[in-house]
């Protein structure tokens, strides 16, 4: 048997990234939002690193930005940052343990909060709350579902 070229997982994952980010939260859950564009795209990068890169993760930051309302080119600053990362430890993220991928993950997700929060002090906008720090720790809890997940779509297999 040989594995399905299910071209159609990427785009999608990646819609689905921008869909969930733009999902409607209560009030209390809103901090706790994992950066969903950063987690699909940090699996993308390491697992198919010909097809996923700085520029698709540009193309896809500036996507986000018109889709979010957001300062035009943050997401795209943030996601080619994570990309340029997982780009040149990927040798050794791709073969950690999933514990350690996980938390590798969730450190980038740290390190995106970092940026965002520069960026808009940069721009003069108020600071955000301390609870906006908890989205990284749910992204690293999400990672594992969401990396067993997006291999099972990937490997369907023709029937």
């Amino acid at each position: 048997m040989t594995r399905a070229r299910n071209n159609w997982v990427l785009p999608i994952s990646l819609l689905l990234a921008i869909l969930l980010e733009l999902l409607p939260l209560p009030g209390l859950l809103q901090p706790l939002r994992p950066y969903w564009p950063a987690l699909v795209l940090a699996y993308w990068l390491l697992e198919l690193p010909e097809r996923v890169g700085p520029g698709l993760a540009f193309i896809f930051g500036v996507l986000g930005d018109l889709a979010y309302g957001s300062l035009l080119g943050e997401q795209a600053l943030r996601l080619v940052v994570l990309a340029f990362i997982i780009e040149r430890f990927r040798a050794r993220l791709r073969f950690f343990p999933m514990s350690q991928q996980a938390l590798s993950v969730g450190v980038l997700l740290l390190n995106d909060q970092i940026i965002v929060s520069v960026v808009q002090t940069v721009a003069g906008l108020p600071a955000r709350p301390w609870s906006v720090w908890l989205g990284p720790l749910v992204g690293l809890a999400l990672w594992p579902p969401l990396h067993l997940a997006l291999d099972l779509a990937r490997a369907r297999r023709k029937g």
